[in-house]
């Protein structure tokens, strides 16, 4: 337990930013799941267009510090090359 004001003061700090990631990151879920149902559902343009929002959207999680860069990368190349095979079949 916290003793010191500074350390109850970070406590109170950590309670209120990890509220704050937990939303984000499950926002960027939520981005990612709308893009690999479009895929799912087969529609080449409707998981373009969700590939599209989605990216913007994890680059953010990694510009606050809530998804590494090299995650943000990975999920990214990984939505897009499976995007684009829909779009070839």
């Amino acid at each position: 337990m916290a003793n010191t004001p500074q350390s109850k003061k970070r406590a109170r700090q950590i309670e209120r930013r990890t509220d704050v990631n937990k939303a984000r990151r499950s926002r960027i879920r939520t981005f990612i799941r709308k893009v690999e149902e479009a895929i799912a559902s087969g529609n080449a343009d409707a998981a373009k267009e969700a590939l599209r929002i989605a990216q913007p959207e994890l680059m953010r999680g990694v510009t606050k510090g809530v998804v590494h860069k090299n995650t943000a990368s990975r999920k990214i190349s990984r939505l897009a090359a499976r995007v684009g095979a829909l779009g070839q079949a």
